[in-house]
Order: C-alpha cells, then structure tokens, then sequence
C-alpha cells in the first residue's frame, strides 16, 4: 500500500497529505452454494446504501459476521463496521432475530439454522473525514467509500463482510444502480439484467473467496474510461473529475508512458492479464476526501488526489503514486510471507518485512524513472537526498522488522511513513551491494524475480526465514547489511555506499520548490489565531528572500484566494506544484501592513545536502554506477 503522496506536509494543524485463514466447516453450510450479497445504489437514501447478504442454510447453532477492522495494505486500523447502521438478522419467516453486536465490526446471531439473510446499510466513508486532515480511526481515503448521486466509490471491504469460518467460500455479488452509470471492476462479471422500467441495470459478479471481494474494488457513476495495451497488459483508466478538470483521456498519455516504462524495467516479470486505476479527483469541499495518495490491489489501485491541481502536477503526482502501486505485482503479489497470504482482518498479524513490501517496491517506483530515462541522474539524486533527509527526521535508531511486525501498536505506528523513506533507501544499499559484489550484473531486480520464480502468488514463505534465504541466495554481505541495518537497529551510513559508486553527500547549491526545503516546509500554522505563516527557512529560499519575503510574514492570499487553515491544504499543493516561469500574487501581512509579491516565478535554490560526484571517482566506480542507474 502506499499511503503517501510525494509532497507530503504534515506539521501543526496543516496536512499537506500526499497503502491465518480460517478453514471452512463443513458442518457450517448445507450446501457448497456461493454466498449471494447485493449492494443497491438505486434505493441510497441519506448516503446510505442498502446491502443484503445471503448465506444459505447453517447447520450450527450460533454464527459471527463480521466487517474488516483492517484491510491489507493499510496497516492501520479502519472499522468499517463502524459506518454499519440498521442491521438485520431475518428468518426464513420474514420476521427479525436477536443480534448481539460485539464490538464494532461484529455481530453474533443465535438459532443461525434459522437465519435467512441479513440486511443493513452503510454510510460512505468520504464526506466523514474531517477539515485538515484524518482522523485516527477513520480509513484512509483511498480505502476509503464514496456514495454521492454521480459517484461510487465501491472498496468492497467497506459493504460486504464475511462469517468467520466461510471467508474461503465463493460470493456472488449482485451490484444495482442507474443505467446510465458507467461502470468498471475487474472482478469477472457473470451477467447484467436492465429492470422493466429500464431505469437500473443489476450487475452480476463473481469473487472465488472473500479475499477477491476485499481484493477487487469498483468504480460506478459519471466516470470517463480509458482502455489501453501495455505489452500483455490491459490498463483499465477510471477518472471521476467532478467539475471535469481532468479526464481519462488527457492522462492517458502520462500514464500509458509511464507503464511502458515500468514493463520495460520489469522486464519478464510474470504479470497480471489486466490492471485496473481508479483516479478519484477531489474537489476540495467540506465533505470531500483529504487523505491523497493510494492504495494497492493485487491488480488495481484506488488513488484519490486533488482536482485542482494543474496537468502538469497532476501527471507528476501519478507517475509517483501509481507507479509504487503497480510495482505491488512484484511484491506482495508474487513475494509475501504467510501473514499476508493467510491475512486475518479481524485481528491481523505483521510480517517483519515492510522493508521489502513497501520500501522495495517504492525503490523500484523511483529508479525505474532514472533507468527508462523518465528523469534525468540529477533528479534522481535530489529524490534520494530527500528520503535520507526525511528518514533521519524519524527513529533511525529502530529495529525495522520490529517496527514492522508491530506498526499497529504505539510507538511503531508513528513511524510507518518511514517504509517509505529508510525502506525505500535499504532497497538501494541491498541493490548498489549485489552490484559490487556480481561486478554489476546482479541487482534487487533479479533478487526479487528469483524469489517470485521461487514463491509466486500462491506460495508464502517463512517470515523468519527470508533474510536466511536472500543471504544463501545472494552474498554474505547481503545478510551482514540486512542483520546491522534492518533486523538491528545500526543507522546506514549512507556515504559508504555512494563511495562505492563515485558519489557522495556534500554541501551546495540545490534546486528545491516554493514550499518544502531539505525535506521540511517553510510554513508553519497557529490554531489560535488562524492564521499560516512563513518560518525562519524561507530566508533560505532564493525565490522568496530575491522576493522580499520574510519570516512571520502571515500570508493572507495567494493568486486571489484567501489562505487560512481549512483550506491551506489545497492551497499550498497549488503553490507545491508551481514552476518556473508562472505569474503570481501572494499577499502578507507584516506588522500589521500589507505587503505584495507579484513577480513571475523562477527556479528557486537554497544551500543543503546533496549527492554529487566524488573529486576523485574512479572508472570502475562510474562503471559501477552505470550498472546500477541502467542496468
């Protein structure tokens, strides 16, 4: 899962926001029928959608049924049972039964050998996140349900639930809602049926176990759908633009380029037959969803993003989001640990290894851009620099795998955003090593397509096992690198590792943008007096010092738009997004008086960290470092 967005800003009250099965019964059903669920759009009242589930007939006395606390990829808790209302237990009489709701995603139901079906509704999970940022209890956006009359947002594991001992049972899901929608799923779609009036159409589909529900969400409504070939792959593109700013077709471009590219790198990777991209664009109302970034399906990914952010920055931002999530089908998809394959929603266990899940494939989703030629070396190099200065602002002194194994509990939940920095940065160091040490023919790449070869999407392997088995697989520095740095708690010494390939951090001038710096914005917020101001860094910004800009001057308005703290999240990832050569207008207060900034925006630099060509690198370090960039 990637719960992040490159220009994450998460300080005071501002967010500038950026991812054992239980064995049937046989003595629990009658028969082996699937289970028949239906969600009913076309009967939403109050954003409430009616869903009705159909077991067929128990045999035992007393059942549990129960909604995901967590769904895989978001290592946070989520509760969708929480946005549960009205829930019924009916006979096969038609009269209700006595339900006892045991916390908030599970309900027990007594006599079950006369249950029927059950029944309740559910509210969308979108227009309740609040103003500024998510709460902790409430599911990150892109896991997130929209119900709205143009838009539906369909993550199955916010409707469907599962009964304890029949989540390996197959579902048919029947899905009805206004003809006119348009609709998109990867989940096989069995048969359609338009009501006699010809207003709704009730889609009909099929999920092998209750894992395919969670795994296969939906898109319904006034989407624009794009379909396209990359190599053996159909891409799926689903764009919801409420005021239609954007559209499937004038992304299509970034996106098919960017999967070329991926394809390239991964080269004969065992692939999915079709991938699927939900792009919910939001609008930035009180009620729209503010937790920007996405979330990975085996094969699809749900992203929720900004609407009015430019073409420009929006392809940016998905060549960054999406890219982490297709590169999910190395792993987890076809690499995961039996945590994973046999994931309990309810209470779920960890594995060790969110180095290699999230920070491996985040590694991949940045150097694919460098190796297929997408950014230039100096890019790339700006993007590292940035995640070693982002990671040391965490716990660099924390057992990653125990960090891992925990990241629901207090104190490891804080630092999960470091998967994203430090993981990505020991799926660098692992790479650079396997190069020096195979004279630049080995990689993580060919690390993990062994492991794919070995395992694949239906063989987990030992959690415990794995660093054992990458270290016979690989070199003894591998394991040595892996035991220091990720089992233990030894801060990387980054420098020993670009020195092997002609490189090293110093001091200079660096290229940076108008709101982050070295890692960190240039703004801060006060809650008591509502108010977003600049902080002693932006003296550091050639654009904003040239421009007179000073620290705790209060900015009243940008380009016409007022600034205060409900809105500077959408505000301010207009201003992450400018580039050289846009007209602006920024008011502050300073004092008390107003002061004026109308310039036309150039290439802002400040002094910092950088990773820059060693004085005295040698051929075989620059041969090295060809081997690892393009290799």
């Amino acid at each position: 899962m990637n719960i992040r967005i490159s220009s994450a800003l998460l300080m005071g009250s501002i967010l500038l926001a950026s991812c054992g099965t239980t064995k049937n019964s046989s003595n629990d059903l009658a028969t082996s029928l699937p289970i028949e669920t239906s969600i009913n759009l076309a009967k939403v009242d109050n954003d409430k959608a009616p869903v009705t589930i159909n077991p067929g007939r128990f045999t035992i006395e007393t059942v549990t049924y129960r909604l995901p606390r967590v769904v895989q990829g978001t290592y946070s808790v989520s509760d969708f049972g929480k946005y549960v209302d009205d829930f019924k237990a009916i006979d096969y009489s038609g009269n209700e039964m006595p339900v006892v709701k045991t916390d908030d995603n599970t309900w027990t139901i007594a006599n079950a050998k006369q249950l029927d079906k059950i029944t309740y509704l559910v509210n969308d999970t979108f227009d309740i996140e609040k103003q500024g940022g998510i709460g902790e209890e409430q599911p990150f956006s892109p896991s997130g349900t929209n119900i709205e009359p143009n838009n539906y947002v369909l993550n199955l594991h916010g409707f469907i639930g599962y009964f304890d001992s029949l989540k390996n049972n197959q579902y048919k899901l029947d899905v009805t809602a206004a003809a006119g929608f348009v609709r998109t799923s990867a989940l096989q779609n069995v048969s359609s049926k338009t009501s006699e009036d010809g207003k709704n159409i009730t889609t009909s589909y099929f999920a092998p176990r209750y894992f395919d529900i969670t795994d296969n969400p939906m898109m319904y409504g006034n989407l624009d759908v794009e379909e396209f070939q990359v190599g053996d792959i159909k891409i799926v593109l689903s764009v919801y633009s409420p005021n239609k700013l954007h559209s499937a077709k004038s992304l299509k471009e970034t996106v098919l380029k960017m999967m070329q590219a991926q394809k390239a790198y991964l080269g004969d990777v065992n692939s999915t037959p079709r991938y699927d991209i939900y792009l919910y664009l939001s609008e930035g109302k009180e009620e729209s969803p503010k937790g920007f970034g996405a979330l990975e399906h085996h094969t699809s990914t749900v992203v929720v993003l900004p609407e009015e952010m430019d073409e420009e920055a929006l392809a940016e931002s998905m060549i960054d989001v999406v890219s982490h999530e297709f590169f999910h089908i190395v792993t987890p998809l076809s690499v995961h640990s039996e945590d994973v394959h046999y994931f309990d929603y309810n209470n779920p266990t960890f594995s060790k290894h969110l180095w290699m899940y999230e920070g491996v494939t985040e590694y991949f989703a940045t150097l694919f851009q460098v190796n297929q030629g997408l950014v230039g070396e100096a890019e790339f190099f700006d993007k590292i620099m940035d995640k070693i200065q982002r990671s040391k602002r965490l716990n660099d002194t924390m057992s990653f795998t125990i960090m891992s194994e925990n990241i629901l509990k207090d104190p490891y939940k804080d630092q999960y955003l470091n998967v994203y920095q430090k993981g990505a940065l020991i799926g660098m160091c692992v790479d650079i090593l396997m190069r020096e040490e195979s004279n630049g023919n080995r990689g993580i790449l060919s690390l993990m397509k062994e492991l794919s070869n070995k395992y694949g999407k239906n063989k987990p392997f030992e959690d415990d096992k794995l660093i054992e088995e990458i270290t016979a697989m690989t070199y003894p520095s591998i394991g040595e690198f892996l035991n220091t740095h990720v089992v233990g708690d030894t801060p990387i010494n980054y420098n020993e590792f670009f020195a092997k390939v002609g490189l090293e951090i110093g001091e200079g001038e660096v290229e940076t943008n108008y709101i982050f710096m070295n890692g960190a914005p240039i703004v801060s917020g006060d809650p008591q007096k509502g108010i977003i101001f600049f902080t002693e860094a932006v003296l550091k910004n050639s654009f904003w010092a040239d421009n007179g800009a000073q620290a705790n001057d209060v900015i009243k308005t940008i380009d016409g738009t007022d600034v205060t703290l409900q809105n500077a999240n959408q505000v301010l990832q207009q201003v992450f997004g400018w580039k050289p050569g846009k007209d602006v207008e920024v008011k502050l207060e300073r004092n008390g008086e107003e002061v004026v900034i109308k310039t036309t925006t150039t290439q802002s630099y400040t002094t910092g960290e950088a990773i820059m060509e060693k004085a005295d690198a040698t051929d075989a370090e620059k041969a090295l470092r060809e081997a690892w960039l393009k290799g």
